[in-house]
């Protein structure tokens, strides 16, 4: 009987990429899953390490494994992700029921770190710098979906001051084009339309390649690859966003009128001590030039609030920027201070209550913006992406337009009397607006 492995994802999509590799080469191995831990032999825990919430949370989540393993002594638990990559050690000391250790640069020695512990040794596998940039891997997805993602680099150059991911997942790899268009081939034969493409930073895809090598080349291949009908492009650093990159998005239909750019803060100063190498003027005017050169974009950020020394005033240049920029979607996080950050022993740390209140200001003043963006869409029909049924209620759908991300943005309800399914291509009339969601009818 072969052995059932359940696997637990914690944290960014990229961990979800790495999680559906694990899938990918464990069904290739004969071993079968699980999503119930308690039905499990094996119990893959890929944690994130990104913030303090994170890891929390990630630890809990291995205290439940062992509480499993309690109930069912023959359980073996394996640890993996960015968390593991940094606090291994400490978790080894900690939690000895852990059987082994998988660092994030490590997903294709999984099942040699499987057959270690069949043996009875307790194995970890830590060493970044075994990399398989250049292999292809098998990929499984974790549920049915038409969307996917597609991990196009590993690891991170850029130097922002509050950020750990580069010491969890060392420098900026690009992998290799032929091993990403493998992969995407495989995403569309289980049913894949849309992949986003993802990384620490997209823009910089190809710098570790050499000479002509870069984003933009990696498009022209994705875009060729039958059965795939939207690419999507996520976290794009914004001093990278060149005019070769707007006129590629503005001239193909096939990458989505859509643009992630992390941001993080918006007031001069508090940019510059987060490492971050752009200031106000220059992120507003590259967006004013992105919306001249593709009208129908939609325009994402993420922002820190919080961040060390930050003041009032500068708070509310965040605010004032939010209100003149008015980008279509926007994420927040209260600052988490890492160890081993420069930020981290920054002086004039704010506090807890402080964070928690301008998280809500903001997001609470962006959701008024998002409200009025959406609004330039009714009495359009556009295509939609369909997701499924919304929430079993009959004749109402859940979609998405090319102006909107999975999992982060809101999304289309429609009315439709025909029978569809997801991964199908309707149009939709946009007839409302409720706050971050599109109501339409087919």
């Amino acid at each position: 009987m072969s052995k059932k492995i359940g696997i637990i994802t914690l944290g960014c999509d990229k961990n979800t990429v790495d999680s559906e590799h694990m899938l990918g080469l464990l069904t290739n191995k004969g071993y079968t899953t699980t999503e119930l831990p308690e039905e499990a032999d094996i119990i893959i825990i890929n944690t994130c390490g990104f913030i303090n919430d994170a890891k929390e949370q990630s630890i809990n989540t291995i205290l439940s494994a062992v509480e499993y393993k309690k109930k069912k002594p023959g359980i073996k638990i394996i640890a993996c992700g960015c968390m593991v990559q940094k606090y291994w050690k400490e978790l080894a000391d900690e939690i000895p029921e852990i059987d082994g250790f998988l660092g994030s640069n490590n997903v294709h020695m999984l099942p040699e770190i499987l057959s270690k512990i069949e043996i009875g040794h307790k194995p970890y596998y830590i060493n970044e710098n075994t990399i398989a940039d250049d292999i292809y891997l098998p990929r499984q997805l974790s549920e049915s979906t038409a969307s996917s993602y597609l991990k196009i680099a590993e690891g991170c150059n850029n130097k922002c001051t509050y950020c750990a991911i580069p010491a969890m997942r060392g420098p900026y790899r690009s992998r290799n084009i032929s091993v990403l268009i493998e992969e995407v081939m495989s995403l569309v034969e289980q049913g894949v339309k849309e992949i986003a493409l993802v990384a620490q930073d997209i823009t910089q895809y190809g710098i570790d390649l050499g000479y002509k090598v870069n984003l933009v080349s990696l498009l022209e291949e994705l875009i060729k690859v039958d059965g795939l009908q939207w690419v999507r492009l996520l976290y794009c650093y914004p001093s990278l966003i060149d005019d070769e990159l707007i006129e590629f998005v503005r001239g193909h239909k096939k990458i989505c009128n859509y643009l992630d750019i992390p941001l993080q803060h918006a007031d001069r100063d508090i940019l510059k001590k987060m490492g971050r190498n752009q200031n106000p003027d220059q992120i507003y005017k590259l967006i004013q030039k992105i919306r001249e050169e593709i009208p129908d974009i939609a325009i994402r950020s993420t922002f820190i609030v919080g961040f060390p020394g930050e003041s009032e005033k500068q708070f509310n240049n965040l605010l004032d920027f939010l209100v003149r920029a008015e980008l279509d979607w926007v994420g927040a996080f209260k600052y988490s201070q890492e160890d081993g950050t420069l930020a981290a022993c920054f002086p004039n740390q704010v506090s807890e209550e402080v964070k928690e209140e301008r998280y809500h200001i903001l997001m609470s003043l962006q959701r008024n913006i998002t409200n009025k963006k959406n609004k330039r869409w009714i009495g359009r029909k556009l295509p939609v992406l369909v997701e499924g049924k919304w929430e079993e209620e009959a004749f109402l759908w859940q979609g998405r337009i090319e102006q909107q991300a999975r999992d982060v943005d809101g999304v289309v309800i429609f009315k439709a009397t025909n029978s569809l399914k997801p991964g199908d291509f309707v149009e939709v009339k946009i007839t409302d607006v409720d706050d971050y969601d599109l109501l339409g009818e087919m």
